[in-house]
């Protein structure tokens, strides 16, 4: 294995992560899935855990029907297929909140994907969601409202007309109670806090919240409007364990590796360069906030177990980035935790090895694609609350 190139992340402002020292990265350049098929769960953030201000507990999802089903009238469904940068027209998160509405919950499930999926979007994620929704929604009680794409012909043949919005600023007017996000972090960035609003908002792109000052105006916001911030796990395995030995105070240290074929990246800034030496290469090394800027789309199952353990974060969990020749269909991720030495000097560890399917280049494996549905089922599920959810 090949590891070239060295990259040292900014340092932190004096005070910021709580005196950790700063850790170098090895980048090459130049200069879960969780089988949510059964009960699952969701994690939620109270305040006070050390390290990130967010500590995430465990909730049992209730096992119950959604939408009509549940007493409630269909969930009303929205999916926007969205590409930055777009400004939504919403009123900013420091304007009066409206009044409550009376009427049932709603569900206005938007995926946000992308006009140009080399860019920005996950196509594959949202045309999945679309379609799951067209064809299983009503009897689960969701009922799809519109979709929206930046290039309105993109929904020719896949999204009935009657279901296509033209113009996002008429957003509000279809009463969204769940935003989806399955595009790119940028959306996140740039109209997160606006989304929250008006809806709950489900993050398909947890890199995005790697960017502190992104993730401090969802809180504010989710506070603010009483909506919930919730985070898809992904292609994270063992969420709910990595989480209880961490409130427990014995995680001591987690590392996330992902492999793939060059193919499958979407690299920017100095990693866009970046090429393999040999069969297998480390492209990257180092605190998973340092990585996700320039492997937005690549590192979203290392941002969710740094949401998985809080303790840790963005600036402890590593986060290892390799591209391997062989894996022309085929993404692997391995978490690896260890906890604190006993009193005889040994340590409780955990290896996991996850193989996903995916087609040659694809970004998304095709588990995970199935694993954004069930997130978005598990949103359903439980009442809206402010904070961040990892579901």
């Amino acid at each position: 294995m090949d590891t070239v190139g060295t990259l040292r992340p900014q340092e932190e402002s004096e005070g910021g992560d709580g005196g950790r020292p700063p850790t170098s990265m090895r980048c090459l350049a130049p200069a879960p899935f969780l089988d949510l098929s059964t009960p699952g769960h969701l994690i939620s953030p109270t305040p006070g855990a050390p390290g990130s201000g967010s500590q995430f507990l465990l909730y049992q999802q209730q096992q119950q029907p959604l939408g009509a089903a549940s007493g409630f009238r269909p969930l009303s469904v929205c999916v926007c297929l969205l590409s930055p940068p777009v400004n939504l027209g919403l009123s900013p998160p420091g304007a009066r909140p409206p009044t409550p509405c009376s009427r049932s919950r709603s569900l206005s499930l938007q995926p946000l994907s992308s006009a140009n999926p080399s860019c920005y979007g996950n196509t594959a994620a949202g045309q999945s969601l679309v379609s799951r929704l067209l064809a299983q929604g009503p009897e689960l009680g969701l009922e799809l409202v519109f979709v929206w794409n930046r290039d309105p012909g993109r929904m020719a043949g896949s999204v009935p007309p009657s279901l296509q919005l033209q113009k996002l600023a008429a957003l509000k007017e279809r009463h969204p109670d769940l935003v989806v996000e399955v595009a790119h972090p940028k959306i996140i960035h740039e109209s997160g806090a606006q989304i929250l609003r008006h809806a709950n908002l489900l993050v398909g792109s947890p890199s995005a919240l790697s960017d502190q000052t992104t993730e401090r105006q969802l809180l504010e916001a989710s506070q603010h409007w009483n909506h919930a911030v919730f985070v898809a796990r992904g292609a994270l395995w063992g969420t709910e364990d990595i989480t209880r030995l961490d409130a427990a105070g014995g995680l001591r240290s987690l590392r996330v590796t992902m492999a793939t074929h060059p193919d499958g990246f979407r690299l920017e800034g100095p990693l866009a360069a970046a090429h393999s030496t040999g069969p297998r290469t480390v492209l990257y090394e180092g605190p998973v906030r340092g990585l996700c800027p320039f492997a937005p789309r690549n590192s979203n199952t290392m941002a969710a177990a740094a949401l998985a353990a809080p303790s840790l974060g963005f600036d402890g969990v590593t986060g290892v980035l390799v591209a391997d020749l062989s894996l022309t269909d085929m993404h692997v991720v391995d978490v690896e935790l260890s906890g604190h030495p006993g009193p005889r000097g040994r340590s409780f560890a955990v290896h996991t090895h996850r193989e996903n399917p995916a087609e040659p280049g694809a970004v998304t494996g095709s588990t995970t694609v199935t694993a954004f549905w069930r997130s978005l089922l598990a949103c359903c599920q439980l009442p809206s609350r402010p904070g961040i959810h990892l579901c």
